[in-house]
């Protein structure tokens, strides 16, 4: 008999866990989170292997991306499936996993990229659950629209920044400048004025900064 895993595979499905896991149960699946919360796809496949099931079949439930969910999930299962002696047979879509996939090491992942700036945008389940989703798609599409790469702005979704009672939260390093809540109608002038102009938002910026390691040069 094989066994359904349910896999979440977008950071924000941290915040929808609830749902998420009633809706596994009512389909008699295991859930996995690919990103973001607990369990990981890693520890599911561990457990269900320990159990001696030897067929399962993985399913992305998250709403994010397709084409996203198919390259990862299969390259994690992939991975896990290199390191197994006996591994379960693992139907994923209209394949099976083979260990043949896309490793998960890469010499274009050796290093951190050069960048100017490092945004992170908090999408720990209060900041998402307050829209950072919708923020995050205004900050890509104005760093589009401003013509700024990676190099300018190597931009990052995380889990929880702290402040919650500002989300959605965003910080901005090497300044150490924290700004919150960051709407949608933000995005446009702190990628603008800041990351562009190297001109920080003093009214949306929030108290404090990131304090630098005493005798740090």
């Amino acid at each position: 008999m094989s066994v359904l895993v349910h896999v979440a595979t977008a950071l924000p499905d941290a915040a929808r866990q609830p749902v998420l896991r009633r809706a596994a149960a009512d389909a008699g699946a295991r859930i996995a989170f690919l990103q973001g919360a607990e369990p990981t796809l890693v520890r599911v496949l561990d457990e269900l292997q320990a159990e001696g099931v030897r067929e399962l079949r993985l399913e992305p439930v998250s709403t994010d991306d397709l084409g996203y969910a198919r390259s990862w999930v299969g390259r994690v299962a992939g991975h896990w499936h290199r390191e197994q002696v006996d591994p379960p047979v693992i139907e994923f879509g209209d394949r099976t996993i083979t260990g043949r996939e896309a490793p998960l090491s890469s010499s274009a992942w050796d290093a951190p990229p050069d960048h100017r700036h490092h945004l992170l945008l908090c999408r720990g389940p209060r900041c998402s659950a307050r829209g950072s989703d919708d923020t995050y798609r205004a900050l890509v599409m104005a760093l589009v629209e401003t013509g700024l790469t990676d190099q300018d702005v190597l931009m990052a979704q995380t889990g929880c920044l702290f402040p919650c009672n500002h989300g959605p939260v965003a910080v901005v390093h090497p300044e150490g400048a924290w700004y919150g809540p960051v709407l949608p109608g933000d995005a446009a002038r702190l990628v603008r004025e800041h990351l562009a102009a190297d001109r920080p938002l003093d009214d949306l910026r929030l108290p404090g900064s990131t304090v630098p390691t005493e005798g740090a040069s």
